[in-house]
């Protein structure tokens, strides 16, 4: 399993705030708006990026970090094999991502993911 990119993710009700100062002042991109997600970043350098979420989808919480991993089962098991608890998931995402949620050893919610394949 490798990790791709790590993502921060900043839990607000006010997504629509991050435009003024990560677009209009950073120059970021905007990657992707679900209307309780947006992502800002560089569209040619995709390690770049934050996301301000209202909530995590899905009806979850909005997680701490996200972490894209090239095998999401994989990293299941070995999440589960050293006994950190897992949350949520794993679950198919209508977003299309395969993901679950689990605490690292200082209580951070993190969102491990991978862009899931068509079923």
């Amino acid at each position: 399993m490798k990790v791709k990119r790590i993502v921060a993710n900043i839990h607000t009700q006010e997504i629509v705030a991050a435009k003024s100062f990560y677009q209009d002042v950073l120059g970021l991109d905007l990657l992707m708006d679900h209307g309780w997600i947006a992502t800002y970043g560089s569209s040619e350098e995709m390690s770049i990026q934050i996301s301000f979420a209202s909530q995590g989808g899905s009806q979850t919480l909005v997680p701490d970090l996200s972490i894209e991993v090239d095998n999401v089962d994989e990293a299941y098991e070995r999440v589960k094999s050293a006994g950190f608890p897992v949350e949520y998931g794993p679950a198919y995402e209508p977003w299309g991502v395969r993901r679950f949620y689990v605490r690292d050893p200082f209580g951070k919610l993190i969102n491990i993911l991978s862009h899931a394949a068509s079923r």
